[in-house]
């Protein structure tokens, strides 16, 4: 498997990072053969967050690190200040308090990257990056990222961060597919759009990100008749999306390979560095992304792909 560097991060990043968000304790068997399998398949990052299945997804992590001795081998990413039914929380009290108790879960005295649940536009960056700032001289985190924040307030952050002596944010985590969302899947979420690409493309910030493979859009179980599935009409149902289905099936042909493979790739091909979280829960959706994350796409694929011309020009494979 391959990896990419993030910016106060002592161990590389797997350019596939294991989802944790199903990890409870009564399926905790099942979490143990879904990581033994990825850590063999050269997989290295884990996502989990401060409020995934009440803190159950970090408890479980935390247990089957400590049973297994293997903390080491592992990137943990984790996220916090969340908002909750009060409204937003990002400030030093829950940010400190979900950071503690987040660790507290996991049995380690630090993680390798932390990032924001989510962005409260309303306080400073300067204010969040010290209360940040702060745990990274502590040794509690090394490097420190944004889930979900706009590119214009990810770059306000790491410019009041070089201004001040700062460390200011080394990736994000927002959504990123071959599908566009046609509104947020949940309430205050971002999507990679053109803009957002552009920009990290001239930052080479790197972007992890999460429902990387659209949720099954790219699956076959979907079509414009069936509307079974609210979530998936409502975020990703629109003609622009069914073109680019069409368009990655017929990729897929050409390189012997699936259609949701394909989607992978597009996430993993961009010119900038990512990697893309993963939700595989047995070894068949385990090995169909270790295989999507092996297929190369060349630019002009990906604009293709992604509608940006309608014709292309040298053979599909």
């Amino acid at each position: 498997m391959d990896y990419i560097r993030i910016e106060g991060a002592s161990k590389p990043v797997s350019r596939l990072i294991k989802g944790s968000d199903y990890f409870t304790h009564e399926t905790y068997d099942t979490a143990v053969r879904n990581l033994d399998a990825f850590l063999a398949a050269g997989g290295n990052t884990l996502d989990t967050a401060y409020i995934y299945t009440g803190g159950q997804s970090e408890e479980v992590i935390g247990r089957y690190m400590q049973e297994k001795g293997n903390r080491d081998q592992w990137v943990i990413l984790t996220k916090g200040a969340h908002h909750d039914q009060n409204g937003p929380r990002v400030n030093r009290e829950a940010i400190d308090a979900d950071l503690a108790r987040s660790l507290e879960r996991l049995q380690t005295s630090s993680v390798e990257l932390y990032a924001l649940h989510r962005d409260d536009p309303s306080v400073p960056v300067g204010e969040i990056l010290e209360v940040l700032n702060r745990h990274i001289e502590a040794g509690t985190i090394e490097a420190i990222g944004a889930s979900n924040w706009t590119w214009q307030r990810l770059q306000e952050a790491n410019e009041y961060a070089a201004a001040h002596g700062l460390r200011g944010f080394s990736f994000s985590s927002p959504n990123h597919s071959l599908a566009k969302a046609n509104e947020p899947f949940w309430p205050g979420c971002v999507s990679a759009d053109e803009a957002t690409c552009n920009w990290h493309e001239r930052q080479q910030l790197p972007l992890l990100s999460w429902s990387s493979q659209a949720r099954g859009f790219f699956t076959g179980q979907f079509t414009p008749e069936r509307r079974d599935n609210e979530d998936l009409v409502r975020v990703f149902y629109s003609d622009e999306n069914w073109e680019r289905l069409r368009r990655a099936e017929q990729l897929a042909e050409a390189k012997n390979a699936s259609t949701i493979q394909i989607a992978l790739a597009y996430v993993l091909n961009q010119p900038f560095p990512t990697s893309a979280v993963i939700g595989a829960r047995n070894p068949a959706e385990l090995d169909s992304c270790a295989e999507g994350a092996t297929i190369q796409l060349s630019r002009e694929q990906l604009e293709w792909l992604d509608l940006r011309q309608d014709h292309i020009s040298a053979s599909l494979d």
